[in-house]
């Protein structure tokens, strides 16, 4: 810990088993320690799983922002654990997942550990991170671009839609949905 808060951006995802409580569990987990404070949390978006195998669930993606006196190893150390906490498994590169949680920003901090790639090496081009994170934070920029700029010429933009609540399940209806099928 280095005993000053610094501002980070986590992004959350889950295409497998309850994503919604997932997601919200997820982030109740992450601000539990005193040493990480939330700051804002987007709305949920569903999209279609980018990269990885074809066949996927759909996911269900938002954005949080938190405050953190935990150095970047140390939130990534937390990040994992809350994964590991959700059962996430890591067999297929970009497979399906119960809980997923990249650090996208860390401060002004720039790094190209291999470990910990800050910021994140994909997200300036994914857009179920640029547009929930614009939604929390319309000014914020990514590699000097401003994120909804950048989200709005993400190939999987086209792609994203408001999560209503339902299809809870491995992005198929649950209780109080109706099946049309």
């Amino acid at each position: 810990m280095n005993g000053i808060y610094t501002k980070a951006v986590l992004a959350l995802g889950s295409n497998l088993g309850e994503r919604n409580e997932t997601l919200t569990e997820a982030v109740a987990d992450l601000v539990d320690p005193p040493e990480v404070r939330l700051l804002a949390v987007s709305p949920i978006v569903q999209t279609k799983a980018v990269g990885g195998p074809s066949g996927q669930p759909d996911f269900l993606n938002m954005v949080i922002t938190v405050e953190t006196i935990l150095t970047p190893a140390e939130l990534l150390e937390h990040c994992q654990a809350v994964e590991n906490k959700h059962l996430r498994v890591r067999e297929v590169h970009w497979g399906p997942r119960t809980l997923d949680v990249d650090i996208i920003t860390y401060g002004e901090l720039r790094s190209d550990d291999p470990v910990l790639t800050i910021p994140h090496p994909r997200a300036a081009s994914r857009a179920f991170v640029l547009y929930p994170w614009s939604l929390i934070e319309p000014s914020a920029t990514l590699n000097g671009e401003r994120i909804s700029t950048l989200a709005v010429q993400a190939d999987d933009f086209k792609d994203l839609a408001p999560f209503d609540g339902y299809g809870d399940f491995d992005g198929l209806p649950t209780a109080g949905a109706v099946d049309e099928r």
